[in-house]
């Protein structure tokens, strides 16, 4: 194990200003010593979800984004719109350090049995603020990686595998035998994949390109609809009716798509020959909005019967819903499967400097299929 000696930590920081902008940085904190029961990781791995991009970014306009500072500590400010300052009151004047998950090796521990058994071992933890050198959690916040797990490989098994499985739960959970997910090509929607194909489970992949199509589909996708289609709702209609999907996952959250995706259901279930209902279908449907990679409102028409909903959902919630012993049965399955079902492929690994580059921003901030991207707090330290 490489010794660590240091006494100060960089840490990646977002604020957002009194005078609506946002600025990023990089913040010397003092390197911590864990108390009884908590470790501290050499953090060595950090995704870049959007969920992150959400608290890094605030509602700033990254087109508006510009570099300043020095080559070892950039700093980078973006305009907020004026409509959106409201909405980031809670965070004004407020230094918030980002990243919900990573992976790396615990370099120090404290005296209680549990977190001395992770010394020197290689972990993931859920604990927020994970795009830092160094991070000190709870021992009981950790998830120790199997021999010969590398932390690039292990970095992702909390937010995307959990809220894969999640959704598979929740859809269990509420009586439902089939599901749809919007955005679907992404890292998340191709593990969503793997695992309703390991599980049987009917699943409508909505894609935006075709390109994004044949990449599911060389995956094993049976139902992939692309929404830029002019036949879109009617090979939707088609999906659905083949799986008997009535709950969706919906990542895209603003314009048209979720009424679409019940409007959809509605018009499957009434291809089942049943009389005819004035208040349409009792089967109920319902879309869970879990992104917004469209910020817009979202718009439906009330034509899909009078048995739906839309509502929210988070990862955070499921867990709480479900409670410890079935999440650590969840959390289990991820790390079994780690290599397989629940691997994560990045498009670039970049340093905590890296990552407040503006070219950078520009690629990750896209949020697209196929730039994922990786942060490595301690690249290119040799200390």
């Amino acid at each position: 194990m490489n010794q660590d000696t240091r006494k100060v930590s960089l840490q990646l920081r977002s604020l957002v200003k009194d005078g609506g902008e946002l600025e990023l940085s990089l913040v010397e904190v003092p390197v911590p010593q864990p108390g009884a029961d908590e470790v501290l990781i050499r953090v060595e791995a950090a995704p870049l979800n959007p969920s992150d991009l959400g608290l890094l970014f605030g509602a700033a306009d990254m087109n508006t984004a510009r570099g300043s500072g020095t080559a070892a500590r950039p700093v980078v400010t973006a305009t907020i719109p004026d409509g959106l300052m409201k909405a980031m009151a809670a965070r004004v004047g407020v230094s918030m350090p980002v990243g919900n998950e990573g992976a790396g090796v615990v370099i120090a521990a404290g005296d209680s049995a549990g977190s001395q058994a992770l010394l020197g071992r290689t972990v993931a933890a859920f604990g927020g603020a994970m795009y830092s050198q160094h991070r000190c959690v709870k021992a009981a916040q950790c998830l120790p990686l199997p021999p010969g797990t590398t932390p690039a490989e292990g970095a992702s098994c909390f937010v995307n595998p959990l809220t894969a499985l999640g959704m598979v739960e929740t859809m269990r959970l509420e009586g439902h035998s089939a599901l749809v997910h919007t955005a679907a090509a992404s890292n998340l929607g191709q593990m969503l994949n793997r695992v309703c194909r390991e599980d049987g489970v009917g699943l409508v992949n909505v894609v935006r390109s075709t390109e994004q199509e044949q990449l599911l589909r060389a995956q094993g996708a049976k139902h992939v609809c692309v929404s830029t289609s002019p036949a879109f709702i009617q090979e939707l209609t088609d999906a659905i009716a083949a799986t008997g999907a009535t709950i969706a996952f919906d990542a895209v959250g603003g314009g048209r798509l979720a009424g679409q995706l019940l409007a959809c259901m509605e018009a499957a279930l009434s291809r089942q020959g049943s009389d005819y209902q004035r208040y349409g279908s009792t089967t109920h449907k319902q879309v869970y909005i879990y992104g917004s990679l469209d910020t817009g409102p979202t718009e439906f028409k009330r034509n899909f019967g009078a048995a739906w909903g839309i509502g929210g959902w988070l990862l955070p919630g499921f867990l709480q819903r479900i409670g410890p012993e079935a999440g650590q049965k969840l959390r289990m399955r991820v790390v079994a499967e780690l290599k397989t079902t629940f691997a994560s492929r990045y498009t670039k690994v970049v340093s905590l400097v890296e990552a407040l580059r503006i070219e950078e921003i520009a690629v990750y901030g896209r949020r697209s299929t196929g730039e994922k991207y990786l942060v490595d707090p301690n690249k290119g330290f040799t200390g």
